[in-house]
């Protein structure tokens, strides 16, 4: 069974859908032992850093969250929930992140003409032997909404990246943690097999 975070906020209902579509017993909650009692964890993400982080502070998650992550467990976080796992984010200066992981959370600049946010389809280049893209072919392509980019300290956690004015960390994995900036849910078939592929390491 895996656990859909809720913190009042985020594309919550996709993600449920999606992981249903694929036969995915799946539960949306923001109560701390029934996070902690799941098999694997979800924590989706739209909106700004500092209001996810005020949001999942108030209704007492956060540390579950981490705690979760450090039970070894499977979790995958979407878009803001990738950006989550870091200490914070230039968006919300003074914000805490959860800190599973080092490095930057900047704006993407805006330069040659391109639009912010980054919102559409963009292909990905997979750079590891990666569980969540088991399968997946050569530079799929992926949909993205987002405004503030990652730049991983530790290159070696980083799964995929993409191009948009600057490179982009677009996925990591390490261990039992998993995160995409880009939205599965929203990604086709792509993204209902890289779904399956984490609902496949939850289930052992």
């Amino acid at each position: 069974m895996i656990a859909i975070i809720d913190y009042g906020a985020g594309n919550i209902q996709s993600v449920s859908k999606a992981l249903k579509h694929i036969g995915c017993d799946c539960f949306i909650t923001n109560k701390k032992d029934e996070i902690l009692s799941a098999d694997g964890a979800v924590l989706p993400g739209v909106g700004s850093f500092g209001d996810t982080v005020d949001s999942l502070n108030k209704y007492g998650i956060k540390e579950a969250v981490i705690e979760f992550i450090n039970s070894g467990k499977p979790f995958l976080g979407i878009c803001l929930g990738l950006q989550l796992l870091f200490p914070g984010s230039e968006e919300s200066e003074g914000a805490e992140g959860l800190g599973v992981f080092d490095g930057t959370i900047t704006k993407i600049p805006n330069g040659d003409g391109l639009k912010i946010p980054h919102m559409g389809w963009n292909s990905l280049k997979i750079t590891k032997d990666s569980r969540l893209f088991k399968g997946i072919e050569e530079n799929p392509y992926v949909y993205f909404v987002h405004s503030y980019f990652l730049n991983a300290a530790d290159k070696s956690i980083v799964a995929a990246q993409t191009e948009y004015g600057v490179t982009i960390d677009a996925a990591v994995e390490k261990g039992n943690v998993f995160a995409t900036q880009f939205h599965p849910e929203k990604s086709g078939n792509t993204g209902l097999r890289i779904l399956k592929n984490f609902v496949d390491i939850v289930g052992g």
